[in-house]
């Protein structure tokens, strides 16, 4: 496995996304898998990146200490630890391909959402621990399943309009503790291997560096500009996903 050129040609790519993602671009976070998919099986790939993305998370955990919203976090954790649950129960059950589209269906939704409804009003709500526990929730369940919990975490969060720093900082803390929370059901489900973990390792000064890259450019980015972008990255993952998904 690591020593086939054409992983690396994935891999590399993939953590300098995973990275940046780590780093503050959260949304990209969902073409990791996709990618190393492309020569390996997406049950490889998440295996391969989980350790990767606990050791990121410390880095951008350090990198954004002390900048979260705590009610965000107090509403959308516990929904999101029974995602992993749930996602931990179903394993066997849902496909990767099932996945990608549920994910890319809603990302393009929720983009298109907000363009057609800022014609008219500002798409803003407050804290709900309704909506917030759903979405946390089934971000736990689809970062189990494929790392992809970004868009769950964008459907709730963006609209309350965060400093960039605190919605990215937010972010950290909660997909630090969901990571967290994946590592003993991935053990147990067997996917922890010795070709999985030394492929890891070797990517990791690889992902590291890319962190720290991803929260200096998140800095440069003002409020209105930030949120924009990350619409439309949602929008555009969305639609790669759809398209990995039915072709």
């Amino acid at each position: 496995m690591t020593s086939d050129p054409l992983f690396y040609a994935a891999a590399i790519p993939a953590m300098i996304i995973l990275g940046l993602a780590k780093g503050g671009f959260n949304a990209l976070g969902l073409l990791v898998v996709p990618i190393m998919a492309l020569v390996i099986s997406p049950v490889q790939a998440a295996a391969i990146a989980l350790p990767i993305l606990v050791l990121t998370d410390i880095v951008a955990v350090i990198s954004y200490w002390g900048v979260f919203d705590i009610v965000t976090l107090a509403i959308m954790l516990p929904g999101a630890m029974i995602g992993v649950a749930i996602g931990w129960m179903t394993a066997a059950q849902v496909s990767e391909q099932e996945i990608r589209l549920i994910v890319g269906v809603v990302s393009m939704l929720f983009a298109l959402n907000h363009w057609l409804r800022a014609r008219t009003r500002r798409d803003v709500h407050a804290a709900s621990v309704v909506k917030g526990s759903f979405w946390g929730l089934v971000c736990g369940f689809t970062s189990f399943v494929s790392h992809a919990g970004g868009p769950p975490y964008q459907m709730y969060a963006v609209p309350l309009r965060l400093d960039p720093r605190v919605f990215v900082g937010t972010s950290v803390l909660l997909f630090a503790v969901i990571n967290a929370a994946k590592v003993g059901p991935y053990f147990l489900l067997g996917q922890f291997d010795t070709t999985n973990l030394v492929s890891s390792a070797i990517l990791v000064p690889v992902a590291i560096p890319s962190t720290f890259l991803g929260v200096w450019l998140v800095k440069k980015f003002d409020t209105e500009a930030f949120y924009q972008l990350v619409y439309a990255l949602v929008f555009l993952i969305g639609l790669y996903l759809v398209g990995e998904a039915l072709l």
